[in-house]
C-alpha cells in the first residue's frame, strides 16, 4: 500500500528488501531472503488446488491515489478494495469517506485498513482509534472485516524498535480489541520476511486472523509462520486499477461470504517455481545446495550468477535435459534428493534451510538427526502431507513452491 503525504510505494518497496536484509544478516538472513515483502508505507517517511480459474481482483488505495473512478474501476473487473482509514493515533485519511462510500457506491465489497505504529502507542489504543474512525465492521455482506498493515518502519529499525515478544504482544493487543468490539479477527496485512524478523516467526495468529499476503515475485508463498493458506494476496504495486493490485483466494461467491463472516480459503496448490540468473533468495539457495549435492563445486550464498548457471547447465546435459540454465519443473524433479534420518550432505542443509523458511526451530548443519526429522513430519502434516518425516519430491515441492 502507499502513504499519502511524500512518495509512492515502489520507493517503499525498495527500501524494505534492503531494510530487511540488514536485518537478517543480524540473524535471521535464511528466513527472508527471496521473499519480495513489498509494503505498503507510512506518513512519517515513505496442497490444495483453488477452487476458481477466474481470480477475483480488487485494489487498496490510500489518500495517495485521492481521484478514483470507482465505476471505471469497477468496469475493469475489480470486485474489492481496501482503503486506508487510519494510522497511529493521530492521522486519518482525508480521501477515506469518498474512497470507502465510493467503492461501495460502484459496487464492491470494501473494507478499510489501518497501518500500524507500533512506536507510537499500544496495539489496543490504535485498534480504539481505527474503530473510531472508519474500521468498524458490519454483517451487511459488503463490508470486509478490517485490515492491520504490520510492515518495516520506513527508516532506521524495521521492528519499530520492539523486540520480537514486544512486537507479538502489540499485534494481540490490536487482535483482540478489535475482536471485542466487532466480533470479527482483523485480516493481517504482512509479509513473511518481516514476520520472521520481527515477531521470530510467531503461529498464533494464524488460527484466528485472515491473512493478506503481500509479495510481488508471481507467487503468494512462502506463508508467514503460523498460516497455511491466505485470504487475500497483493500481487502488485500498479495495474489495471488504482493503487496496489490484490487477489482473493476463492470465488466471488466466496467473497461474500467472507464479508458476512468466517471463510476458510483453500491452501495455495504446490508448484515447482521457476529460478534463474539474476534472482536472489532461499530459492537459489536450495538450489545451489542441491547442486552442489550432485557434485558441483559451488557455495550456497543465494545469488544465482553466472558460476550457477554454468553448473545448472552441466547438471541439464548430464541429465540429458534442455541446456538452458533456467531451474524449471523439470530441472527441480531432477534435481531434488530424497533425504531422510541419518542421511548428511549439502540435500540435507538445502531441507533444513527450506524449513527454517517455513518457520521451523532447525539449525543448517546438514545433518539429519530427530530434531530435523521432528520438523519434516510437522510441515507435512501442515501442508496435508503423509508425515513419514522423508523428504521426498512432494515434500519438496511443497518446500521449495
Amino acid at each position: 500500500m502507499t502513504y499519502p503525504h511524500t512518495r509512492s510505494g515502489a520507493v517503499g518497496r525498495a527500501g524494505w528488501q534492503v531494510r530487511a536484509a540488514a536485518v537478517l544478516a543480524a540473524g535471521l538472513a535464511t528466513l527472508c531472503t527471496g521473499v519480495h515483502g513489498v509494503a505498503h508505507a507510512d506518513t512519517t517517511a515513505p496442497t490444495g488446488a483453488a477452487r476458481s480459474t477466474a481470480p477475483v481482483h480488487g485494489l487498496d488505495v490510500s489518500g495517495n491515489n485521492p481521484h478514483v473512478d470507482w465505476k471505471a474501476t469497477a468496469a475493469k473487473g475489480a470486485a474489492f478494495a481496501y482503503v486506508k482509514a487510519t494510522e497511529g493515533v493521530s492521522y486519518t485519511s482525508s480521501y477515506f469517506a469518498q474512497q470507502y462510500n465510493g467503492a461501495a457506491g460502484a459496487g464492491l465489497i470494501r473494507g478499510a485498513y489501518h497501518f500500524a505504529r507500533p512506536d507510537a502507542s499500544g496495539g489496543r489504543a490504535q485498534a480504539d482509534y481505527f474503530l473510531a474512525h472508519g474500521g468498524t465492521w458490519k454483517r451487511d455482506g459488503k463490508t470486509l472485516p478490517g485490515a492491520l498493515d504490520i510492515e518495516a518502519k520506513a527508516h532506521g529499525d524495521p521492528c519499530w524498535g520492539l523486540s520480537r515478544s514486544a512486537m507479538t504482544n502489540w499485534i494481540g493487543a490490536f487482535v483482540n480489541e478489535y475482536h471485542a468490539r466487532t466480533g470479527r479477527h482483523p485480516v493481517i496485512y504482512t509479509a513473511a520476511g518481516w514476520w520472521a524478523a520481527c515477531t521470530g516467526n510467531y503461529r498464533g495468529f494464524g488460527r484466528t486472523d485472515p491473512l493478506w499476503i503481500v509479495n510481488q515475485s508471481g507467487t503468494p508463498t512462502p506463508l508467514p509462520a503460523g498460516w497455511n493458506t491466505y485470504a487475500l494476496w497483493q500481487t502488485a504495486a500498479s495495474g489495471a486499477f488504482p493503487g496496489d493490485q490484490d487477489v482473493f483466494n476463492g470465488t466471488l461467491k466466496d467473497l461474500k461470504t467472507f464479508a458476512l463472516g468466517d471463510y476458510t480459503p483453500p491452501p495455495p496448490a504446490p508448484s515447482w517455481p521457476v529460478v534463474q540468473q539474476g534472482q536472489a533468495g532461499r530459492q537459489v539457495t536450495t538450489v545451489q545446495y542441491l547442486l552442489a549435492a550432485h557434485g558441483a563445486p559451488l557455495t550456497a550464498d543465494g545469488r544465482f550468477g553466472a558460476g550457477t548457471r554454468d553448473a545448472v547447465i552441466t547438471f541439464q546435459r548430464a541429465q540429458g535435459l534442455t541446456p538452458d540454465g533456467i531451474v524449471g519443473p523439470n530441472t527441480w524433479q531432477h534435481l531434488v534428493v530424497t533425504v531422510q534420518q541419518g542421511d548428511t550432505g549439502a540435500a540435507v542443509r538445502a531441507v533444513q534451510d527450506e524449513l527454517k523458511a517455513h518457520g521451523a526451530a532447525v539449525t543448517v548443519d546438514g545433518r539429519f538427526g530427530s530434531g530435523t526429522r521432528d520438523a519434516v513430519i510437522t510441515f507435512q502434516k501442515f501442508r496435508g502431507l503423509t508425515p513419514d518425516g522423508t523428504v521426498g519430491p512432494n515434500t519438496w515441492m511443497n518446500l521449495v513452491s
